[in-house]
This record gives structure tokens, C-alpha cells and sequence, in this order.
């Protein structure tokens, strides 16, 4: 009997700690969205999440499928790479399918920049923005995007060091 109390009580607390870190979970997960690292940015009340995928992974896609074709299509040149940004509103989450959105790209301690123009990207049912860019050997890039909402008439720039590591 008293094994069974024990068992009980271990059962008890271990349910007890599964119970208090989901009710802890939840809503961090319930809140993802306010999450900020060096891949995301909240501006404005939006939430940024910055994407930098090499292009070689577009390049697999059949002609006719709509990624290959994207942003005039992928070359397989080494330094080219997807760079997206997917738009949220921070506070309730809801992505952002509406927007003009370009980027500067500058790499640190070097003198120029790139501005491109993002399309925009339906990828499994959402919307994203994006374009192909040239990241040549290691190097950290200031990279900035503007994006104009419909409702809003102030320019939103979401800055980003991005630390491109391979050559």
C-alpha cells in the first residue's frame, strides 16, 4: 500500500509538473508571435521574420511549378540566395498579405548597396515576399526592408544584420 502512495505521489508530481510547464507553454506558444531574435523584428506593430535559403533549393522544381519560375527563376550560380521576409501583426498574430516591399542590401565595411523589389510569394496557402540576391563569400550584410501598408502612410523598415558564413 504504501508503494502504491508512493507511485501515486511520483504519478502526482510528475503530473503536476506536466500540467504547470504546459500551462507555462502555452502561452509562449499562444505568443510566438511576440518572439524577437536576430531573424525577426517588431516595428510598428508588425512582426518581420527574416529568410535566407540558398536558391540551389528552388532549382530542383519542375519548369511548371510556380517556385521555379519565381522572381524571373533561379540561376545556379554559388552565390545566389532566396532571401524572404514574411510579415505578421504582432499583436494578434494574423499574417500580413497586403504590401509593397523592397530591400537594401549593403555589406559591412564595404561602400555601394543593392536595392531590390520583393514579390510577393504564395507558398502553402500564405503569403511571403521575396527575391534572389548575391551573397559572395563570408561577410555580414546591413540588410534593410521598407514596407508600405495600405493603411498606413509612414514607410515601416525592418533592419537586419544578416552574418553570411559560407564562401
Amino acid at each position: 500500500m504504501t508503494f502504491a502512495l508512493t507511485m501515486l505521489s511520483r504519478r502526482g508530481v510528475l503530473s503536476g509538473s506536466c500540467a504547470a510547464m504546459a500551462a507555462l507553454a502555452l502561452p509562449m506558444i499562444a505568443n510566438a508571435q511576440s518572439y524577437v531574435d536576430e531573424n525577426s523584428r517588431v516595428v510598428g506593430g508588425v512582426l518581420g521574420y527574416l529568410g535566407v535559403l540558398p536558391a540551389a533549393m528552388i532549382l530542383g522544381h519542375p519548369e511548371s511549378h510556380s517556385e521555379a519560375t519565381m522572381h524571373g527563376g533561379a540561376t545556379a550560380r554559388r552565390h545566389q540566395y532566396h532571401l524572404v521576409l514574411a510579415l505578421f501583426d504582432a499583436a494578434s498574430g494574423a499574417r500580413i498579405e497586403t504590401a509593397r516591399v523592397s530591400v537594401v542590401i549593403m555589406g559591412l565595411g564595404h561602400t555601394g548597396k543593392t536595392r531590390l523589389d520583393l514579390d510577393p510569394m504564395m507558398i502553402a496557402d500564405t503569403i511571403t515576399w521575396g527575391t534572389f540576391v548575391e551573397f559572395a563569400g563570408r561577410d555580414s550584410y546591413q540588410i534593410i526592408f521598407d514596407v508600405v501598408l495600405p493603411d498606413r502612410a509612414k514607410v515601416i523598415q525592418f533592419p537586419f544584420t544578416y552574418a553570411h558564413s559560407s564562401g
